[in-house]
């Protein structure tokens, strides 16, 4: 079982929505011209706003995702923190080349944030936008260094991936660059799916790698669905009133997994016997789009791709997963990782 699931599964059963307020996630630059960015620069988020006086040195990322916005950026985070996925650094393969020889350290996260360690680092940006921050932790992570929570009116975890991006970009002095890589990535992705006019339309559920504690975890429009989206398809609406509040999935039992059937199914498995055991699970063999073969079993680091989407995973996923949905659409894909 992939140690994600309960690793997601407890962010489900934690996150709440952020404070409300400004539309405006990223807040304005000023200033003078520093080296590498527009300094002061000064942020909004779930708990306020956050000035960065000048270009950043040493700068730490406390979430799984924050890294991927940093490099592609430029940049080279002091920092990162393992989630999941055992990754050299906690940099999956499809940021590796931007990070180079570089070895950043890798903070822990098992007993949750190690604040003495961050603050042994000496950071001068602490970026969190992903990590799930209480009220509390923030305010301790402030004392250490200027701190960028997760988006105002966005979620502890899994805010979108776009606002994620500016807000980094904007605290880093970088928005015009934050807003143009969020725009050439929504113009690569429009430009496929008018290449692929057959998936305009069509029903997607994109679920977890496999059961844990008797259930199967969707998720509901707009978590991590945007890639799909922007693809032409459209998230499996029967998910969105089942999902218990805003921004966490959708745990489904074996005996309501109708619910996830659609046109094509999207399914993040990580081995050969992942994929097994849920064929071996009588109602999910039955779905239509598992018995027509509309189904797509992914690999270890799509799937991670897929739970992860960033600047720099999402145009890997652009050129991994868009010929599997063309077979799944197809009804030609194989029941099988590939």
């Amino acid at each position: 079982m992939s140690r994600l699931l309960p690793a997601l599964a407890a962010i489900a059963a934690t996150l709440a929505l952020a404070a409300c307020g400004s539309s405006d996630p990223t807040g304005t630059d000023a200033g003078t011209t520093a080296s590498g960015g527009t300094f002061p620069a000064t942020v909004t988020h779930a708990f306020g706003s956050t000035t960065v006086a000048a270009a950043p040195r040493r700068i730490v990322v406390l979430g799984p995702t924050e890294q991927d916005t940093v490099l592609a950026l430029g940049l080279t985070p002091l920092a990162t923190s393992e989630w999941y996925g055992e990754q050299p650094d906690a940099v999956w393969p499809w940021a590796q080349d931007e990070l180079g020889d570089a070895t950043p350290t890798v903070l822990p996260t098992t007993d949750g944030l190690a604040f003495e360690r961050i603050a042994a680092l000496r950071p001068d940006l602490i970026l969190a936008t992903n990590a799930g921050l209480a009220r509390a932790d923030y305010d301790k992570l402030r004392r250490i260094a200027p701190t960028v929570a997760q988006p105002r009116g966005g979620t502890r975890f899994l805010s979108p991936w776009d606002v994620q991006t500016e807000l980094i970009a904007a605290a880093l002095g970088r928005a015009r660059q934050g807003r143009e890589l969020v725009a050439s990535i929504e113009r690569d992705y429009a430009a496929v799916a008018r290449e692929h006019p057959e998936f305009a339309g069509k029903t997607i559920t994109f679920t977890q790698n496999g059961f844990y504690q008797g259930q199967l975890y969707a998720y509901p429009e707009g978590l991590n669905t945007q890639p799909l989206s922007l693809l032409g398809f459209t998230v499996n609406p029967r998910l969105t009133p089942l999902a218990a509040e805003r921004g966490v999935q959708v745990g489904v039992s074996a005996e309501r997994l109708d619910v996830l059937d659609a046109d094509v199914l999207v399914a993040a498995t990580e081995r050969a016997a992942d994929v097994r055991k849920l064929l071996e699970v009588p109602t999910f063999r039955g779905l239509r789009a598992v018995r027509d073969r509309h189904a797509v079993y992914t690999d270890r680091i799509l799937a991670g791709a897929l739970y992860y989407p960033t600047p720099l995973s999402l145009p890997y996923l652009l050129e991994r997963l868009v010929p599997r949905l063309e077979r799944a659409v197809a009804g030609t894909a194989p029941q099988r990782i590939g």
